[in-house]
């Protein structure tokens, strides 16, 4: 009964954020657009037309088209399914490896406790940018060897945030019955320890999907990250290299440019809004 009144009054406080409740309205009405405003509409972000070359926004193209005839509102859409995809997987990719590995070291500790954090060191010892861009010329770009590498490369946040919270749990009395009445090391971590470290684990979530975009965009302007015909807003954003389409076609590069800007903002707020309903230590604060 107390978990359920716990998780109903962070439910109330969350209400309360109302820059984290438009945020969330935000990033649900982004979601559902891509994926279905593709078959209502019947987009085709790939096709051409050879009479419309760098068209401003008009009555056929709402968002214009880019250099070689494409439809911008079409990429725009489909760029932003593989961009929330991005984030997302890469964002579950580092919790599958980071969670497991920081519970292990910081409920066993000795030597498992040293070889991770040990690990975590190295990794957080190079800078990421350059060790993404070096494993995904190796494996190659496309839209799942990004999000992999990226999430890959992104677990050391997530085994620190929960070494750091198993510490200050694996002591209380709940833990110490469970070993009393003989539980098992495996069944104490996954149902005593890890749904009261989870808040901070969700908040890391938030916050490595809104990098994971804004890295694979990065890789995308690059040349390095999702590959064309394939449209995300990072690649629609490489035509802004020109310095023509910089200046005079900005129908090319401002929508994904906002559309970025707005999506990981909204997560950004989202992640806020979960860490003040979830943390008591935000009781008192005033949300706004």
């Amino acid at each position: 009964m107390s978990t359920y009144k716990g998780r109903r009054r962070g439910f109330k406080k969350f209400a309360r954020h109302k820059t984290a409740v438009t945020a969330l309205v935000i990033l649900i009405v982004e979601s559902l657009s891509v994926i279905f405003l593709p078959l209502v509409l019947d987009l085709d972000p790939y096709s051409s037309d050879l009479t419309a070359f760098s068209v401003a926004p008009n009555a056929a193209y709402p968002l214009g088209t880019d250099s070689i005839g494409r439809d911008i509102f079409a990429r725009l859409i489909y760029g932003g399914r593989v961009s929330l995809l991005v984030g997302f997987l890469a964002a579950l990719t580092a919790a599958a490896v980071g969670v497991p590995l920081g519970l292990l070291a910081g409920y066993y500790r000795s030597r498992i406790e040293t070889s991770v954090m040990r690990l975590v060191d190295i990794f957080m010892s190079f800078p990421s940018m350059i060790l993404i861009l070096v494993l995904v010329s190796v494996i190659g770009p496309s839209l799942l060897s990004v999000p992999l590498v990226i999430g890959f490369l992104g677990w050391t946040e997530f085994a620190r945030i929960t070494h750091s919270t198993v510490l200050s749990v694996r002591e209380k009395e709940y833990v110490e019955a469970a070993k009393a009445a003989g539980t098992g090391d495996l069944v104490i971590m996954v149902k005593d320890i890890l749904p009261n470290v989870s808040s901070p684990i969700l908040v890391a979530c938030a916050s490595m999907t809104a990098g994971a975009i804004l890295t694979e965009s990065a890789l995308s302007f690059l040349g390095m990250g999702v590959q064309p015909p394939m449209a995300s807003w990072g690649n629609m954003l490489h035509e802004a290299q020109s310095i023509t389409v910089l200046a005079y076609r900005f129908w090319q590069w401002l929508p994904p440019g906002l559309a970025l800007v707005l999506t990981v903002s909204s997560v950004n707020f989202l992640g806020d809004g979960i860490r003040d309903a979830l943390d008591p230590r935000h009781k008192s604060r005033r949300v706004l």
